[in-house]
């Protein structure tokens, strides 16, 4: 495998996504305004939401570092620890994208949107992690008391440009972040790593916005080749990816939290599974939706309507529960309606 190595990087940002105050998409996208979210907070306070939440205990297969370890090391595995996070173990190595552990997807501790239940396992009870990959700092995508946990027992933080800054500050060693611009690659023995374009924008407060990048990422060992979308708005990226690094044998896409407000930074369902096309991908499993209350639709239409476009469109969808491994190349993908008994 060709690649272009990362090295551990000062910011000076010398992207061309970067215009020397922010960070921009390949394409000029509405931008967000205060009269654009008054009027979203304005939805939120005065419109009739139906089950946004479930009123039952969702189902979700246990974790134990026994069960983990017990997990062929010449496999890639694949398990949802809920919304976008995603506990890999790639060659009998642990990798952890976008882990987001805290209760709520917030600045605050007692307010915002708060998970449906707790993560499978606790990071205390997670074997020493390789990568820890992070998509953007959105707060449901980058949690910083996560990250402060795993800081002793992770070997290696890879991150979009900017956001080594943020991790720096809460006390990650800089020799273990490597930040990385669009097309930018990393290889080791086993595998390769790429970060890649979405379309999307980044904050996590009043004044930083599109201040760091953001992105999607790709990782190949010898045998298998996953994609990891991050969040995006549907672009025609995806078949640029596709082109470049597909077929993948699982994308990880998301699939939840749309809606006609931010069109252009998140994808219906429907358009996920065409970004799966695109992709040249194989299986698709929808992420990004039933752990947190982030949009107007039902905490499950997300995977109704991915389920019912896969169908029309000849894709093979995976649905795991929160928990469940799927093992790349192993068996055949299950289509659980699990959703349908709650």
């Amino acid at each position: 495998m060709n690649s272009n190595l990362v090295a551990n990087v000062e910011v000076e940002r010398k992207s061309a996504q970067y215009d020397g105050k922010q960070f921009n998409n390949l394409v000029t996208i509405a931008p967000q305004s205060i009269g654009k979210t008054l009027g979203i907070v304005k939805r939120y306070i005065t419109e009739n939401r139906v089950d946004t939440e479930p009123t039952s205990r969702l189902p979700m297969a246990a974790i134990t570092t026994g069960s983990l370890a017990a997990l062929s090391n010449d496999k890639v595995h694949i398990i949802k620890l809920g919304h976008s996070s995603i506990l890999l173990k790639v060659k009998g190595k642990y990798w952890l994208l976008d882990p987001v552990f805290s209760e709520r997807a917030s600045p605050f501790s007692f307010l915002g949107p708060k998970r449906f239940q707790p993560a499978p396992i606790s990071i205390a009870a997670l074997p020493n992690i390789d990568k820890v990959i992070i998509s953007h700092n959105h707060y449901d995508h980058l949690d910083k008391a996560a990250v402060r946990a795993l800081a002793h027992k992770t070997a290696q933080f890879l991150v979009p440009l900017g956001v080594e800054g943020d991790l720096a500050a809460w006390g990650i060693d800089k020799q273990k972040i490597v930040a990385f611009d669009w097309w930018q690659e990393l290889e080791t023995k086993d595998t390769l790593v790429a970060f890649t374009p979405t379309q999307h924008f980044s904050g996590r407060g009043l004044s930083d916005a599109n201040t760091t990048l953001w992105g999607s990422w790709v990782i190949k060992t010898d045998n298998e080749s996953l994609y990891f979308s991050g969040d995006s708005g549907y672009f025609p990226g995806f078949k640029t990816i596709g082109d470049k690094y597909g077929p993948f044998d699982y994308t990880l896409i998301e699939a939840g939290a749309y809606d006609e407000d931010w069109a252009d930074v998140h994808m219906t369902p429907e358009q996920s599974v065409q970004a799966h096309i695109d992709l040249q991908g194989k299986v698709m499993i929808p992420i990004h939706n039933s752990t947190f209350d982030l949009a107007f639709h039902a905490w499950y239409e997300p995977l109704e309507r991915a389920l019912s476009a896969a169908d029309k469109q000849s894709v093979v969808l995976n649905t795991p529960i929160v928990g469940e491994v799927t093992t790349v190349g192993c068996c055949e993908p299950q289509e659980s309606r699990w959703w349908h008994s709650l």
